[in-house]
């Protein structure tokens, strides 16, 4: 199980370095910002599940490797958008769509690190705690990542995201109880909670929510 946990840790991590990078360039960081929102990004998540389980130090501080892959995409991806900024700039749409499926991998990889981690730490029978933790996990450095570029957090405003990782990570905390196979557990969670991010991407889906200008809701 050590191996799945790390593999996911490096792809979602990833991911979300990659996906803090992009949004921390269009919102005018220089390389420092860039570097740090793309951390905060990957790790923000991981720090609070660490602290609410009782993790202490939070994992990631013993792990310099994947602290330091995440520092080299966030590099990679402010080189590239230095050195072709007019591209950058005319093909927003087409980086927002590539954003928002490394987002999706983030989210859908740290949502079943967080939910395994807490079946692992005593509370497999617990399934308020297991889906909070695996939806904070997952959520919570894009959380981070917002309130830096002072911007209202993403999952509060737009499309299917905390409630795409509390369904994926509920999923899990079921198989889980049936299953023994935990690579079996981890794929499909992950597919439920990409699925569910690129469906409403697609076809716009949102949570309900007031326009208090015009009366209308949506």
């Amino acid at each position: 199980m050590f191996e799945i946990i790390k593999i996911l840790e490096i792809i979602g991590s990833m991911a979300f370095a990659l996906s803090g990078s992009l949004v921390a360039i269009d919102s005018g960081l220089d390389i420092f910002g860039v570097a740090f929102v793309a951390c905060i990004t990957a790790f923000g998540g991981g720090m609070i599940r660490d602290i609410l389980l009782g993790i202490t130090p939070p994992a990631i501080f013993s792990d310099l490797l994947l602290f330091l892959l995440a520092i080299i995409v966030a590099l990679i991806v402010f080189i590239a958008a230095f050195t072709r900024r007019k591209s950058f700039n005319s093909l927003k749409i087409k980086i927002e769509y590539i954003n928002n499926i490394f987002d999706a991998i983030g989210l859908s990889a740290f949502v079943v690190i967080g939910s395994e981690i807490s079946c692992a730490n005593g509370f497999s029978d617990n399934g308020f705690i297991v889906v909070f933790v695996g939806m904070i996990t997952g959520v919570g450095g894009g959380i981070f990542r917002d309130v830096l570029i002072d911007t209202t957090p993403y999952i509060f405003k737009k499309h299917i995201y905390a409630l795409a990782a509390i369904f994926g990570s509920f999923v899990y905390f079921i198989l889980r109880k049936y299953i023994q196979n935990v690579e079996l557990v981890s794929i499909i969670s992950m597919l439920t909670v990409f699925s569910i991010r690129m469906l409403a991407t697609k076809y716009r889906w949102s949570l309900p929510k007031i326009h208090i200008n015009d009366d209308s809701t949506d």
